[in-house]
C-alpha cells in the first residue's frame, strides 16, 4: 500500500511538471514577438555619408578614411596616388542606439564631433515598421587659415558649420538596401556671391549583396536650389565592401575628397564625369569596451 501511494504521488508531481511546462509554452507562444531587421548595410559609412547603422552599446569603432587625388591628373601625379586626404575617427555606442563620434580630416584640418540616435527600427511581427530612421547631427571647425595667416579677420564662428540629416533605409530582402538621406548644412560665414549659409541635399544610396562577404554601395546628393555661379558638384560615389570579421574594408571611387558632411556636400570640387574621380578606401574596427550583460 505504501509503494502504490509513493508511485501515485510521482505521478502527479510529474503530471503537474508538465502541465507547467505546457503553460510556459502557451504563453510564449501568445505573447507577441517583434522581429527587428538588422545588417541593413554593413558599416555606419555608405561612401562618404553616413548609415542608418549604429554601434551596439560599449562598442567602439575606430575609423580610417583615405582619398587620393583625383585620377585625372595623370603619369604625372600618378594618377592621384602622390595625394592623401585622411580622416581619422571614433564612434562609441552609448546605447545600441545613440552612438557619439570625434574625428578630424586633413582637409581644411577639419575637426568634427556628431551625434546619431535610431529613432525608428524596421521591424514585422507584433510592429510592423517598413523603414528605419535615424537622426545624425554634427558640428564641424575648420581650423585653417591660421589666424596669422588669414587675410581677413577670422573668428572661431566664422569656422564653424552644422549638418543635420534624417537617414531612412528600408532592408527590402537580404540582397537589397535602400536609403534616402535628407540634409541641410549650415555654415556661419560664406561668400555670398556663390553660396548660402544654407544649404539643403537630397541624398540616396543603395547596398547590393554579391557574396556572403562582398557589397556594392552607391551614393548621390542632389543640392536643391544653389546659386548661380557656384563652382562645386554634386557628390557621386561608388564602393566595394568587403567584411573580414571585425573589419569591414571598402573600396571607393567618388568626386570628392572632403570627409566631412560640410566639405562633401557643400564643397565638392570635381566633376566625376570629367575625370575628377577620388580613388580610396574606409577602413573601420570595431572593439568591444563594455562587456554585454
Amino acid at each position: 500500500m505504501k509503494r502504490n501511494s509513493i508511485f501515485f504521488g510521482l505521478m502527479i508531481l510529474s503530471f503537474i511538471a508538465k502541465s507547467q511546462d505546457l503553460l510556459s509554452e502557451l504563453e510564449k507562444e501568445a505573447k507577441p514577438t517583434i522581429n527587428y531587421t538588422g545588417s541593413t548595410f554593413k558599416s555606419t559609412r555608405l561612401i562618404n555619408g553616413q548609415t542608418i547603422e549604429t554601434k551596439g552599446k560599449g562598442e567602439l569603432e575606430f575609423i580610417f578614411a583615405h582619398r587620393f587625388g583625383a585620377i585625372n591628373t595623370g603619369l604625372y601625379g600618378l594618377f592621384g596616388l602622390d595625394e592623401a586626404y585622411t580622416r581619422l575617427g571614433l564612434e562609441y555606442g552609448v546605447t545600441d542606439r545613440l552612438g557619439v563620434g570625434v574625428g578630424r580630416n586633413s582637409v581644411d584640418k577639419t575637426m568634427d564631433a556628431y551625434l546619431r540616435y535610431k529613432v525608428l527600427r524596421q521591424s514585422s511581427g507584433a510592429r510592423n515598421m517598413p523603414f528605419t530612421l535615424t537622426a545624425f547631427g554634427i558640428a564641424a571647425v575648420r581650423t585653417t587659415p591660421r589666424k596669422e595667416d588669414a587675410t581677413y579677420d577670422i573668428q572661431l564662428e566664422d569656422r564653424m558649420s552644422y549638418t543635420g540629416q534624417l537617414l531612412i533605409a528600408r532592408k527590402f530582402n537580404s540582397m537589397f538596401s535602400f536609403q534616402l538621406m535628407p540634409s541641410i548644412v549650415h555654415k556661419n560665414t560664406v561668400d555670398r556671391t556663390m553660396e548660402k549659409n544654407d544649404q539643403v541635399a537630397m541624398g540616396i544610396g543603395g547596398r547590393l549583396r554579391v557574396s556572403r562577404s562582398v557589397s556594392l554601395t552607391t551614393e548621390y546628393y542632389y543640392r536643391v536650389d544653389v546659386p548661380q555661379g557656384n563652382p562645386y558638384y554634386n557628390p557621386l560615389g561608388f564602393g566595394i565592401d568587403i567584411e573580414t570579421g571585425g573589419h569591414v574594408f571598402q573600396l571607393v571611387m567618388t568626386n570628392s575628397r572632403g570627409l566631412t558632411e560640410r566639405a562633401y556636400l557643400t564643397e565638392t570640387a570635381g566633376d566625376f564625369f570629367s575625370g575628377d574621380i577620388h580613388l580610396g578606401f574606409n577602413i573601420t574596427r570595431t572593439f568591444q569596451i563594455k562587456k554585454k550583460k
